[in-house]
């Protein structure tokens, strides 16, 4: 007979808060004197080397850029702008041609900066904290990590900013390599073959037609509900090579590294940015396989012929969804005999027999009409897709059947900032910020550093 186990005596004395030190660690304490100590020169240091470059850059009266006359100075102003070490203040002159009524400042030009603007590496970084948290939280990691105090809506409007210019860059290099006089990078080292996925989610957009304000201090009012074709679709792609698959431990596979595109656009725009990228890259040459997979949506295999030597594979798993569909249906949910009918076909399926598969079905005679119409379509979604079903034969050239990294990729652009609960986004700011999340998980944010801040209404 087991022994019953008596209750624990609670103890005499009660439990004791816990104890915070009384001081913060000296060393950091050390470190945040040392920085409240050197800022000031540090902003010191940097006005005067602006002062140098505003010294330097007077002198002859600069050409306009339209009919390269000289243009003549009008007026000679103090601006200044938001670093990160402070605010800094210059004298700028604006010089405007009569004729073609074009305005110049130079040296904003020469410093990339904007009056009364948040410029240069603070920029940056507020836009860095922006495409990984929304905007209030990357407000506070602004003073967490920075010492920086600015609003959520000052986030923004860096952000836009930036993204603006980030997405014009990126629609810019897309038009240039769809031209076919342009040149793209050498392809003497491109690989054999690359694999291409594509695929798309749903996005929230806004439904307002105006921006909602405050009134006396009152709540702001809530936003209407979103209603039937108020989303649009993220088309995302994946970029990597066969030969930089590896396997970290046994049944688990990951890439070296991959290359991620994304739009806010149409299949014509996702499949062109994917094609620019492939030429940056120098991964399209002349022998090389385009190895696209895709989850047999008609807009994927509409498009792959843009690649003369393609490879189409139909994502292994999406075809054992439409299995599991018919197996449910004839078995019923949960029943085991549907969990080995859809075994056996996925064993077939990785042999290489969809053949063999098709044969068996068309054998099976469905006793309902229900059935009869499923099992129909199954059949013919898979003689559609027979020639993409080849997995015996891309296992074996290391091509993989699946469009997990695709999939991967949703989550990490999309999901993990744009669809965050009760998030809405209007067209622009997402365009935006899509373009400065790529920059980041392709690990190109230094891009950002030679790309001018475009000024937004």
């Amino acid at each position: 007979m087991p022994t019953q186990r008596l209750p624990r005596p609670e103890p005499e004395t009660p439990p004791a808060h816990p104890v915070l030190a009384e001081d913060p660690p000296r060393f950091l304490l050390l470190e945040r004197e040392v920085e409240l100590e050197y800022r000031p020169q540090m902003l010191a240091a940097l006005q005067t080397k602006v002062d140098a470059l505003a010294t330097a850059a007077r002198g002859a009266a600069p050409a306009c850029p339209h009919c390269g006359r000289p243009m003549r100075c009008q007026d000679t102003r103090e601006i200044s702008w938001l670093a990160r070490c402070g605010r800094l203040h210059a004298s700028v002159s604006r010089y405007r041609c009569p004729p073609c009524r074009r305005e110049s400042r130079p040296l904003l030009d020469l410093l990339g900066v904007e009056p009364g603007r948040v410029s240069g590496a603070l920029a940056r970084l507020l836009a860095l904290l922006a495409t990984v948290a929304p905007y209030p939280l990357a407000a506070r990691l602004a003073w967490l990590l920075l010492g920086v105090t600015i609003s959520p809506m000052g986030i923004w409007r860096v952000t836009q900013r930036l993204g603006e210019a980030a997405a014009h860059y990126t629609e810019a290099l897309s038009q240039y390599h769809a031209d076919s006089r342009s040149t793209g990078a050498p392809t003497q080292a491109a690989p054999s073959a690359v694999v291409l996925g594509v695929d798309g989610c749903s996005l929230g957009m806004q439904v307002r037609s105006t921006r909602r304000r405050r009134k006396d201090g009152e709540m702001l009012p809530p936003l209407p509900p979103l209603e039937e074709g108020r989303f649009r679709e993220v088309k995302t792609g994946v970029l990597l090579l066969p030969s930089e698959r590896v396997e970290p431990s046994p049944g688990r596979r990951t890439v070296v590294r991959r290359f991620l595109v994304t739009c806010l656009g149409d299949a014509d725009a996702i499949f062109a940015h994917l094609y620019a990228q492939l030429r940056e890259l120098g991964w399209v040459g002349a022998h090389t396989v385009v190895v696209i997979v895709g989850d047999g949506a008609e807009w994927i295999w509409n498009r792959a012929s843009m690649f003369v030597r393609r490879c189409e594979i139909l994502d292994f798993w999406h075809a054992l969804e439409h299995a599991w569909g018919f197996a449910q249906l004839r078995y019923g949910e949960g029943s085991a005999q549907a969990d080995r009918w859809v075994h056996e076909i996925a064993e077939d399926l990785r042999a290489g027999k969809v053949q063999d598969v098709i044969a068996r079905m068309k054998r099976v005679r469905p006793k309902t009409p229900e059935l009869r119409e499923s099992l129909q379509g199954l059949i013919r979604y898979y003689s559609e897709n027979a020639g993409r079903m080849r997995y015996d034969e891309y296992l074996r050239l290391g091509y993989g059947i699946g469009s997990g990294a695709v999939e991967s990729a949703h989550k990490q652009v999309v999901h993990a900032r744009f669809r965050q609960a009760g998030m809405r986004w209007s067209e622009a700011g997402a365009r935006r910020l899509l373009a400065l999340r790529l920059l980041l998980l392709n690990e190109n944010w230094a891009l950002l550093d030679r790309l001018r801040m475009i000024s937004l209404a």
